[in-house]
């Protein structure tokens, strides 16, 4: 029997009677699936359903002043100009002025609403038109004047917009850091080269660590040795954990709905009969949580918006519900720590697909089992290897991919629903957003409901759409 099978067989994740081969052809996507899975524009099935969700659009810190310059952004295949009023307010307008195709980012920011510098056409945060200085006054053509605008709010450091049918529009999730003080989180963003599915799919794999994120200390000519020659990749992680991820890249996958997307726990073996658990979370439709926070420490999250389907803008936030982050740790993730990249002034890694993400062979054979720097930039690398979308018909899955394939079928399975005329359930229910991902150690036998109880406890709802 194929060894990954006999594990998937052991551990319950595949009936008995499943051979491989039909496993595999269940799990993998046509080419017409593909495409279903990773477009985004307007009027595409997936797209439609990322629109009945509140999406990050840019960082409030990236429109710092009222009447400041307007900033040109794109999101899910839209050219959109982004403006803080005079009022503060941000708006989120169609890139282009109505009468004769002029890019509003030349505009003139001024008295509530951006200018145009061709003929002196106003819109406001609506979309409205104010002023019409070509038309004359009395026949009041500027009120008979719309362009494109979205709705648009400012949460946990970031502009979201909201680019569906006006009367859907739902509440902002309630995303844990966005609920604790501005002093308690740090929120960044980073470009990335590929489709957002692959990248997200990366954030929800908890198997790759094993590999992609391994760091060691041995010299060129001695062969890897564990025991010898392995080092903790990130500070916070004692030896023991880094040592059972090192050694069993085969977790046990399990995976459990809520009512806003996914929790998703790999537990490995230690030398008892306690597993260690590392809990992820995916939150509808691009949101996720990595899973190793232990109690008291820093959650990290990202969500994944696409650009267009072959690049995407990924923000990445920490956030501490029990304490401020400390000037040390701000200063950490501005440069690179944890899982955020060393960026330059428009948030772009300084290690990109461009320059090979400056790979170090030398390093890859001493100290690092990828040769690249930095969690973000070593993720960033494989993503984007698979090409700007990935070709899943060309994949074989395993017992490990369990999460990844539930993924899909959750937000295909509610891309189709809409496509019916069923509302994403999940839009409306958040609430069920205020969830954490983390890590404990707990005996083999808990159920992941029962880890999750063990690692946050009953009485902090984050665990009651489980129970």
């Amino acid at each position: 029997m194929v060894p990954l099978l006999r594990r998937a067989l052991t551990i319950g994740l595949v009936p008995a009677h499943t051979c491989l081969k039909k496993k595999r052809e269940a799990a993998m996507l046509t080419a017409e699936d593909n495409r279903f899975l990773t477009e985004s524009d307007a009027g595409t099935p997936m797209g439609e359903m990322i629109r009945r969700f509140w999406v990050p659009a840019l960082l409030s810190e990236e429109l710092p002043e009222a009447d400041g310059a307007p900033k040109k952004i794109t999101v899910l295949g839209e050219e959109l100009l982004a403006f803080r009023d005079t009022k503060g307010r941000v708006g989120i307008i169609d890139q282009y002025c109505p009468h004769r195709g002029t890019n509003l980012w030349l505009g003139r920011n001024e008295e509530c609403g951006i200018r145009c510098v061709y003929h002196g056409w106003k819109f406001d945060i609506t979309g409205q038109c104010t002023d019409m200085p070509t038309s004359y006054p009395d026949l009041n053509a500027k009120d008979h004047m719309q362009i494109k605008a979205y709705p648009a709010r400012e949460w946990g450091g970031m502009v979201w917009a909201y680019m569906g049918p006006a009367e859907k529009m739902p509440e902002l999730p309630h995303m844990e850091l966005a609920l604790v003080p501005e002093s308690h989180r740090f929120v960044s963003k980073k470009w990335q080269d590929c489709n957002w599915v692959q990248a997200l799919e990366g954030s929800i794999d908890t198997a790759h660590f094993t590999y992609a994120h391994l760091v060691f200390d041995k010299k060129e000519n001695e062969d890897l040795d564990l025991d010898k020659h392995l080092v903790m990749p990130i500070n916070r992680m004692t030896g023991d954990l880094t040592r059972w991820i090192a050694k069993d890249p085969r977790p046990v996958i399990r995976v459990e709905p809520h009512a806003a997307g996914l929790v998703i726990g790999g537990g490995r073996v230690t030398e008892t009969d306690d597993l260690y658990w590392r809990i992820a979370q995916y939150l509808m439709p691009f949101h996720t949580y990595t899973p190793s926070a232990l109690p008291g420490q820093t959650i990290f999250g990202q969500t994944f918006v696409p650009y267009t389907d072959c690049n995407c803008w990924i923000y990445c936030y920490a956030w501490n519900p029990e304490r401020p982050l400390t000037d040390d740790e701000r200063h950490s993730y501005a440069n690179g720590g944890a899982i955020f990249p060393e960026i330059d002034e428009n948030y772009v890694p300084l290690r990109t697909k461009a320059n090979n993400y400056m790979i170090d062979r030398k390093a890859q054979r001493t100290s690092s089992y990828m040769g690249i720097k930095g969690v973000s930039e070593q993720d960033a690398a494989v993503q984007d290897s698979q090409g700007e979308i990935q070709d899943r018909p060309r994949e074989h899955l395993g017992p490990t991919d369990l999460g990844i394939m539930r993924f899909r079928k959750l937000v295909m399975d509610t891309a189709r629903d809409l496509q019916a005329g069923i509302e994403p359930p999940a839009a409306r229910a958040h609430e069920a957003y205020a969830v954490r991902s983390g890590a404990c150690v707990t005996h083999k036998s808990k159920t992941l409901p029962d880890v999750m109880v063990e690692r946050f406890g009953e009485a902090t709802g984050l665990v009651s759409a489980l129970l």
